[in-house]
């Protein structure tokens, strides 16, 4: 992300390419690769009252640069709170035994509702 004078200006793509000095600066750079962050362990609570830990790992792509460095403060931080906020509500939804056995469901929801929120 390059800006000009403060204000954004373009988006560089792969390559050779070239900034004017002193008017313009690298002012974001964003990896376009799936990167993965390590959620840190959780404690849920289960619709039985069985408090949980949970351990998370959460997969993002960048696919908008532009909207990843201007609309947001902190890209990564905000869809990794968000995820964590879904797999509570969703352990909070279920039984002890219904959480090991819906696993696979529970990941493809948590999944849908972040992807949702962050188009």
């Amino acid at each position: 992300m390059i800006e000009r004078l403060g204000k954004y200006n373009r988006t560089l793509q792969a390559g050779l390419q070239f900034k004017l000095p002193f008017l313009e600066s690298v002012a974001y750079a964003h990896s376009l690769k799936e990167e993965v962050h390590n959620i840190p362990n959780q404690h849920a609570i289960t619709k039985d009252n069985v408090k949980v830990n949970i351990s998370t790992v959460l997969y993002y792509k960048i696919t908008d640069p532009m909207k990843a460095s201007y609309q947001v403060t902190d890209p990564i931080r905000a869809v990794s709170l968000l995820a964590q906020t879904y797999m509570r509500s969703q352990i909070g939804l279920m039984e002890l035994d219904r959480t090991f056995e819906e696993r696979d469901n529970m990941n493809m929801q948590v999944k849908l509702s972040v992807n949702k929120v962050c188009d």
